[in-house]
């Protein structure tokens, strides 16, 4: 079974967050919704902690995990064994800039890129979060129209006017409304153009 993990901050744009979340789950891919550092805390159990983010328009979304999940507790190390197939980094403000700020999103998104693994980023995740991690590099990628300033050493990549841009182990969304075709690309591309279909059908898309 393929494995995707979608981060989540406080701040994070609920659609471009949970619309991954929905289709690749209907392709039966398992799908992990992570919170970052910064997440508040909401039980704390023998079964461990859960967590909750407020996203930018008020609806609060519980987290699977943490992304401390994915390393080592004695020695903090990021554990490879468990990097997924795909990550998935959503955008909005202050979403992008909370994930951007946590070292272990940018570590762990910067060995899948190396590992070649699908790095996917929507709105402004792909110009605050991306560049630190090395993603970007020699890659076409798009964004929310304006934060593409945000990362001018790689304004040579960039393609304005596309829902969504495909390039190699990366794709990148323009924003909320292309929520829906960027989170059907990343379907596509983990589990073929057929199950794509298939949902595509299914849930009446455009």
């Amino acid at each position: 079974m393929k494995k995707a993990l979608v981060f989540i901050a406080d701040g994070s744009e609920e659609i471009e967050t949970l619309t991954p979340v929905d289709y690749l789950r209907r392709a039966g891919v398992e799908v992990t919704l992570a919170a970052v550092t910064g997440c508040n805390v909401l039980s704390d159990s023998e079964e461990g902690a859960a967590y909750v983010a407020q996203c930018s328009h008020g609806v609060s979304v519980i987290a699977d995990a943490h992304v401390m999940d994915f390393f080592d507790d004695v020695t903090g190390k990021l554990d490879e064994s468990l990097l997924p197939d795909a990550v998935v980094v959503p955008g909005g403000m202050p979403g992008s800039t909370n994930i951007a700020s946590c070292r272990e999103v940018v570590e762990l998104v910067s060995a899948m890129n190396k590992a070649g693994r699908l790095v996917c980023a929507i709105c402004a995740a792909p110009a605050v979060v991306l560049p630190l991690t090395g993603a970007l590099e020699g890659k076409k990628w798009t964004c929310y129209p304006g934060m593409e300033e945000r990362a001018k050493e790689y304004a040579s990549g960039y393609v304005s006017g596309l829902p969504f841009v495909h390039d190699s182990n990366l794709i990148t969304g323009r924003g909320p409304g292309a929520a829906e075709e960027f989170s059907m690309e990343i379907v596509s591309a983990l589990c073929g153009k057929e199950k794509a279909l298939e949902i595509k059908t299914g849930s009446c898309q455009r």
